[in-house]
């Protein structure tokens, strides 16, 4: 969003207004002037300075925001605000999907006890980075915000740049998160055990939303985690992890419970990584069905069939060229994916 990068460098942020049904993106100067005028109404309404409100659309692209209709409604939208009204923001955000995404973590930090909360949507067009997808998270702890920053940007490498449903990109991608210090902790700098608790207190609420996006994909049946480990360099295994959670072939054979194996050697072989098939271990779950580069028999086929039958299991590949690893979730491609995309708009 052009207008949030311009109100990010003061480095602080106090509301968030979201639209859906209407990306606001490719419309131009007229835009951004529709989103200053969001962001300026809701400023006014809340008695706070322009800059610390961020705007967020998602939906359709190249068609203009009916901004009067949006500017009319805000008042009542102010109005309704509660510490309740955190599922109806989940709601109202979504567009494909089919079920609001949220999530409250705590843990105590300097004696108190912090608490993070968000809300999430996407569905489809799913894929790092980012992609078609939004999310925003709020938290009550005192913390430095160059240290929020760094534990944010570690926590979307974990989670949401970890997730692809269908590989491909759009132009609206948005994760926010607000601080507002009012569980009174000792203020959280880097380099601290504080930190260390809070960053990952901050990774799991992100992979639980990234999840949820996952399994509310578009068509979706199934979720699989695919880790790569024993890689030479951590680019490399991301690589493997990239090219098997992206292929069509596995993604199909997902969804068709057919437990075709040798497609995601296939992929591993096409990831433009250096390779030793003699060194190569695959798992499905926990069954090994590819050792030193080949296939442990009928039996194993027989066991990773039932594998495939269940809707969340593990793909972990073993290079046997380093110690570097990575991961990555990806779904089945179904019927009702391209059904779902042949008529969007309509």
């Amino acid at each position: 969003m052009r207008l949030d990068r311009l109100h990010l460098k003061r480095r602080r942020g106090r509301a968030i207004i979201v639209n859906s049904g209407n990306a606001n993106a490719c419309t131009g100067a007229r835009g951004l002037a529709a989103a200053t005028t969001m962001a300026t109404v809701v400023a006014q309404a809340l008695a706070i300075p322009v800059h610390e409100v961020f705007v967020g659309s998602t939906g359709v692209i190249g068609r203009e925001l009916p901004i009067d209709r949006i500017t009319a409604g805000i008042p009542t939208v102010i109005a309704q605000l509660s510490h309740r009204s955190g599922h109806q923001a989940a709601q109202a955000i979504l567009t494909t999907d089919l079920r609001p995404k949220t999530v409250a973590v705590r843990a105590k930090i300097g004696g108190k006890l912090v608490t993070i909360g968000g809300i999430a949507k996407g569905s489809g067009m799913i894929h790092p980075n980012m992609a078609t997808m939004l999310a925003y998270l709020t938290t009550d702890a005192a913390i430095a915000p160059a240290a929020l920053q760094r534990a944010l940007k570690s926590a979307v490498d974990q989670s949401f740049n970890c997730i692809t449903v269908d590989g491909d990109t759009s132009t609206n991608d948005t994760v926010l998160c607000l601080a507002n210090g009012l569980a009174k902790n000792p203020p959280i700098r880097q380099g601290t055990s504080h930190y260390r608790i809070f960053e990952r207190l901050l990774v799991e609420a992100s992979e639980q939303l990234a999840l949820a996006i996952c399994r509310d994909g578009e068509g979706v049946t199934k979720v699989v985690k695919v880790v790569v480990h024993g890689a030479a360099t951590a680019t490399a295994a991301k690589r493997v992890a990239s090219t098997i959670a992206t292929s069509n072939l596995v993604k199909t054979a997902l969804f068709g419970e057919d437990a075709n194996w040798g497609r995601v050697m296939g992929a591993i072989g096409r990831s433009g990584i250096p390779i030793d098939p003699d060194t190569i271990t695959v798992r499905f779950d926990d069954i090994v069905m590819v050792r030193r580069g080949m296939g442990t028999g009928l039996d194993a086929e027989r066991k990773i069939a039932q594998v495939f039958k269940r809707k969340e299991f593990t793909i972990s590949v073993d290079l046997g060229q380093g110690r570097a690893q990575a991961h990555m979730w990806t779904t089945d491609l179904s019927y009702d994916y391209v059904r779902i995309n042949a008529s969007y708009r309509s």
